[in-house]
């Protein structure tokens, strides 16, 4: 078995092995298990979705619990400007800590009424509306707020930094 096999395999991880860690600069770490963290107030947001490869669908009705939700648990210091999202597959992605805290950005566990499947990063994954689906980490695992912007998995191979879809923004 290869590395990416092995990732892969930590993707798929069963539910009660599934953790997420929420640290960095915030006032109270938290390691959620999944029951945890379906424990948190839930919510359902409606919102459109932008792949890089120049299509949305819309309308898509995501639930899970509000990025915020999350900030207001953990409590970010004040130098905490950028949060760094890694996945349980080794992927990475970087967004400033504004672009998440705005009121449509979740971490999903469910689409249209159904668990997240693999192919669409369940158990959980996040989902940043307002930017291209490369800055919403699938299986994710772990949420760092951080003090500087680090760069991840693709916008280290070329992608752009900010990922506005209404700007095209694809390419550095």
């Amino acid at each position: 078995m290869g590395a990416q096999d092995d990732r892969e395999g930590e993707a798929r991880r069963p539910l009660d092995k599934w953790e997420l860690k929420i640290h960095g600069l915030v006032e109270n770490p938290v390691t959620l298990n999944w029951r945890q963290f379906m424990a948190l107030p839930q919510f359902t947001d409606v919102s459109d979705f932008h792949c890089v490869t120049t299509w949305s669908q819309f309308d898509m009705p995501f639930t899970g619990v509000a990025f915020f939700t999350l900030a207001e648990l953990v409590k970010p210091k004040p130098e905490a400007t950028h949060v760094f999202f890694k996945s349980f597959d080794g992927y990475s992605t970087n967004n400033p800590l504004e672009v998440c805290m705005d009121d449509d950005v979740l971490v999903a566990h469910s689409w249209n009424g159904q668990p997240l499947s693999k192919e669409h990063g369940g158990p959980a994954r996040v989902i940043i509306p307002k930017r291209y689906a490369w800055k919403g980490a699938k299986f994710v695992r772990d949420i760092q707020f951080i003090g500087r912007d680090i760069l991840g998995f693709w916008e280290v191979r070329g992608y752009s930094n900010t990922a506005d879809p209404w700007t095209e923004d694809r390419f550095a």
